[in-house]
């Protein structure tokens, strides 16, 4: 049989929402495959993830993944969350939702084979763009500086 936990976290995602709360996820660091940013992970190496439509880009709720863009501290990011890390859903406002267990080693093998890589684009900062441009004008400039003004 198909793991129960991604039609779980579907369910549980639009339950949450239909009854305007925030769903919010906990996901354990320490599986394979889950790519957050790292500087908000807890010190237990879990991560609590608001998934609401507001907090998030992108978002796919699938079959062995939870995947999605987000901002952390002002930077883009792109998560990844394999179905199998995921601790919890839950509703901010109420504290409803689910827990799950860690999925035993032989089985999260198994889980394994069926994740893909991450499907989302490649994030690039703003800000990289943005400095690139005036380093262009100023190249322009120095090559400009070779005429002089005759009176």
């Amino acid at each position: 049989m198909t793991p129960k936990e991604p039609y779980l976290i579907r369910a549980f995602h639009q339950w949450i929402l239909d009854n305007d709360c925030t769903p919010y996820l906990v996901v354990d660091t320490y599986q394979p495959n889950v790519s957050v940013p790292t500087q908000f992970i807890q010190p237990d190496g879990q991560i609590t993830l608001n998934i609401a439509p507001e907090a998030t880009g992108n978002l796919c709720l699938g079959d062995s993944a939870i995947e999605f863009n987000a901002r952390f501290g002002g930077q883009p990011h792109h998560l990844f969350i394999p179905c199998y890390a995921v601790l919890a859903i839950f509703a901010k406002e109420t504290g409803d939702g689910t827990g799950f267990a860690i999925m035993p080693a032989d089985e999260r093998a198994e889980a394994l084979s069926e994740v893909s890589e991450p499907t989302g684009p490649k994030l690039q900062s703003v800000k990289d763009t943005v400095e690139e441009k005036p380093k262009e004008k100023e190249k322009e400039k120095k090559k400009a500086s070779h005429l002089s003004v005759v009176k």
